[in-house]
């Protein structure tokens, strides 16, 4: 079991002000310290974050998910934590399933959110177009990686070094995972909640879309590392989806 003092919360936002307040309070049940990048909102964000207690990062314009989850990172381990457990302002990610998260030994690299187990839940085309992404990277990767699109993570900070990750969008959850398995590391899943309400996603579909084919034609078309993708680098602990 992983220690709560050495894991940081490493939130990325952008206009969640109505939700975040309790978003906080769920998370700092769990975990004392939290991040939280401010992405370009034009809502009182920021200040809701800091009355709440979290540590700010705040841009003036939108940089993008993954640029504002580098920034997260950069500074817990600025900050001398070994993990950072990476959620969603908006209330998606419930604060009552960090713990599955802290039970995963420390050497896992990645561990990995997994709602397939309830997928009904979900709206119909985002659940239909995660399950085709997971099934896209499953077999680039070789392994069963059952949701490759949850933002619910927990990762090692002393391995992102190691990753090169590129992507400073919404495809940052793919690149991270398939890295993750071709630097010869190991990804676990664990079951999560799956909460939908009337929030407004911020994935923009088209121009999303376009960003994840590019990413792709660069991670399929480039030189991949020679054995990079080992048999025993995955292992799905939550196999009901």
């Amino acid at each position: 079991m992983v220690r709560s003092d050495r894991v940081a919360a490493v939130i990325p936002c952008r206009n969640e002000a109505p939700r975040l307040g309790a978003v906080l309070a769920a998370v700092r049940a769990h975990i004392p310290a939290v991040i939280v990048v401010d992405d370009g909102s034009d809502d009182s964000t920021a200040e809701v974050a800091r009355m709440a207690g979290a540590e700010v990062i705040r841009y003036p314009q939108s940089k993008g998910k993954g640029a504002a989850l580098m920034a997260g990172w950069r500074l817990a381990a600025e900050r001398g934590f070994e993990f950072a457990v990476c959620l969603d302002g908006d209330g998606q990610h419930a604060g009552l399933d960090i713990p599955a998260f802290l039970q995963v030994p420390g050497e896992v690299s990645l561990v990995v959110g997994n709602r397939f187990g309830d997928a009904s839940r979900m709206p119909w085309l985002r659940r239909q177009v995660n399950r085709w992404m997971s099934r896209k990277l499953s077999r680039l990767s070789g392994h069963h990686l059952p949701d490759t699109q949850c933002g619910f993570r927990r990762l090692r900070l002393d391995v992102l070094r190691r990753l090169d990750l590129e992507a400073r969008h919404f495809e940052i959850e793919s690149d991270m995972i398939l890295k993750t398995i071709r630097a010869g590391l190991d990804v676990q899943f664990v079951p999560v909640a799956v909460i939908y309400r009337d929030e407004q996603s911020k994935i923009r579909p088209v121009r999303d879309t376009i960003r994840w084919f590019r990413w792709w034609r660069r991670v399929t078309n480039g030189p991949r590392r020679a054995g990079a993708i080992q048999e025993s680098g995955v292992t799905a602990e939550s196999m009901g989806a």
